[in-house]
């Protein structure tokens, strides 16, 4: 009895400053995760609109972490015989911790907080290479959050994690989509969105034809962007639902309720916007559409945030959801515990957090070394631009909007089309491309070295763009190279489509598409053409192994549109006559941040 009580003693009266470092260790080592992992996100919030929304998230769930860690500590009362062993109030290693007893000796444990750790590395070693890889993001934000409760079982048991991990997992609804749920969704609410607002303005009396997801007035064509989708609305009010259920604490039948309540409201709203957008088209013009775009946008997000704050006032009027957090163990068995622990407490979970924190650090370090010295083999690669063909007839210059300015950001841009006519008249190719009248167009930007010049390049790809604006692909893309001079070549995809106009006809649209990075690798400098990415596995390490990330990039896009469709052989054949005139090798540094005219 007498040996129990002084080694209870010398629990209450031993130094804190072990425990007080051992919290700080881990904070410290999950701040380091934690902002690694937003700012990785970051470049896809700033670079992509539909998840601008994103920047919120982290101050959100930290506000909601805040909300529980006061509710936890209020109840810190309920526990006063397991209080008077803690040796700071809110920082102490529970009677349930992972790291005592038999459960710090559990094998699956052990191994699964390992594999964690050392899954961040190549993780981390990936990313940097492959910015727009969204499968790892999630993987990276599965790795944080698992990490982070693992570390909150540590601190405070299980009563713990389930106290806190809605917060710590909020940040799972700023990752984005991955592509094969997001694409589908994307393009199946466009048709929605544009047969919807067709069918009220021809209820209406407003004659309007569907045209894919382009709904044609009399004005013209006015295009269901991703914008008006519903898209960056469903996952915003995704969010919104999921945020006032927590703030209200509602149970998980209320909070789905919600949620669904939100992408209702956000469905409804956008079929408002799109039909509202396509009424002032067809009652005034085009132009004046891009002065009420944004501002329906905005309205859109402000209907949904006032609409979930009424829902879920609602739900929380007839809910009542109990507060009371799962307690510790009886006072008696944690006192057990923790005392015939105490060595363990003061000198694995000290070593453990401290061992963790520097394998995070040089997890940094050892990424930031594999791409400086991997860098030093890269050399520069053959520079080339564009020669625009103004003597085309009918070229002339499409601007580009303020929208497609801030989702690109590139540095030196310029998009213009021309006629291409029949075989045997004057034009940009004469007896070339088409039978048939046709136009062409041409893209070309470019992006300096930066950190989500990658994100951004590849945004401006033909199959995201043209499916955006009703076109349907036809195909697995083609790949070939064209030679520009004996000594250099480009590679090219060739994306095909088509749509059905409104006569009923086929209109058919073939893009040639080449994006090419600044630097390669030295064995790659002596040849004429270097490969050409296409975003597999092993293309994504082929640019882990070569150290390449943030290179300058540049696109060059050219698509022909037109009523007679052609064979693959044809059109390869034909652009390989037109590429020499399209592009010349130069040792130009672009530097404007606005469309360049070069001819």
């Amino acid at each position: 009895m007498q040996s129990t009580a002084l080694a209870e003693n010398r629990v209450r009266s031993s130094p804190v400053s072990g425990l007080r470092l051992e919290a700080i260790l881990l904070l410290a080592g999950l701040a380091i995760v934690w902002f690694i992992l937003c700012r990785q996100l970051s470049y896809e919030w700033a670079a992509n609109e539909q998840y601008s929304y994103g920047w919120f998230v982290p101050f959100f769930a930290a506000f909601l972490f805040w909300l529980r860690w006061e509710e936890w500590r209020a109840a810190e009362d309920q526990r006063s015989a397991v209080a008077q062993l803690e040796a700071r109030p809110g920082f102490r290693m529970s009677g349930e911790s992972l790291l005592t007893g038999s459960a710090f000796q559990s094998f699956r444990f052990s191994a699964f907080v390992m594999f964690l750790l050392f899954l961040f590395f190549p993780v981390r070693l990936f990313e940097v290479a492959n910015p727009d890889w969204r499968p790892l993001s999630w993987i990276h934000a599965l790795v944080v959050v698992s990490l982070t409760l693992v570390a909150i079982r540590f601190w405070g048991g299980k009563s713990a994690v389930r106290h806190f991990a809605f917060p710590v997992c909020f940040i799972l609804v700023a990752v984005p989509w991955l592509t094969p749920i997001e694409a589908p969704l994307v393009q199946g609410l466009m048709r929605l969105v544009a047969s919807v607002a067709t069918e009220t303005l021809t209820l209406l009396g407003i004659p309007a034809q569907l045209e894919g997801s382009l709904i044609r007035v009399s004005s013209g064509v006015v295009g269901v962007s991703e914008a008006c989708s519903g898209v960056r609305s469903l996952q915003t009010s995704l969010m919104i639902g999921l945020l006032f259920g927590e703030l209200k604490r509602l149970t998980i039948v209320r909070r789905f309720a919600l949620v669904g309540a939100a992408l209702a409201i956000a469905l409804l709203a956008n079929f408002a916007r799109a039909f509202f957008l396509v009424w002032i088209a067809a009652t005034k013009n085009l132009a004046a559409v891009e002065g009420w775009h944004d501002l329906a946008g905005y309205a859109i997000v402000g209907v949904v945030f006032l609409g979930t704050v009424a829902v879920a006032a609602g739900l929380g009027r007839t809910s009542h959801t109990a507060h009371a957090i799962p307690g510790a163990p009886p006072a008696s068995s944690a006192v057990r515990q923790n005392l015939a622990s105490s060595r363990w407490r003061h000198a694995r979970p000290y070593t453990f957090a401290l061992l963790t924190l520097l394998y995070l650090l040089l997890v940094e370090a050892g990424v930031e070394g594999w791409y400086r010295w991997h860098e030093r083999a890269l050399v520069p690669a053959p520079r080339w631009t564009v020669k625009w063909p103004q003597q085309s007839p009918g070229l002339h210059e499409l601007k580009i909007d303020e929208h497609t300015l801030d989702m690109l950001r590139f540095d030196a841009g310029r998009e213009v089309s021309w006629s291409v006519k029949p075989q045997g008249e004057d034009g940009f190719a004469p007896g070339s491309l088409a039978e048939h009248s046709a136009v062409a167009f041409l893209y070309f930007f470019r992006w300096e070295p930066g950190t989500a010049t990658v994100l951004r390049a590849r945004a401006h790809r033909p199959d995201i763009c043209l499916p955006a604006t009703g076109w349907r692909q036809v195909g697995a893309p083609g790949y070939r190279s064209y030679a520009v001079s004996d000594n250099f070549a480009l590679p090219f995809r060739l994306f095909r489509f088509q749509r059905e106009s409104g006569d009923g006809r086929m209109i058919y649209a073939d893009a040639f598409f080449c994006l090419r990075e600044d630097r390669v690798r030295a064995e790659d400098a002596g040849k004429a053409v270097t490969p050409s990415s296409d975003w597999s596995i092993g293309d994504r390490w082929m640019a882990v192994r070569s150290g390449l990330r943030n290179p300058g990039q540049q696109v060059l896009e050219f698509a022909l549109v037109g009523r007679r469709g052609r064979s693959k052989m044809e059109l390869e054949a034909d652009f390989a006559k037109l590429v020499p005139e399209l592009v010349r090798t130069s040792a130009v540094k672009h530097a404007q941040r606005r469309p360049v005219f070069e001819n």
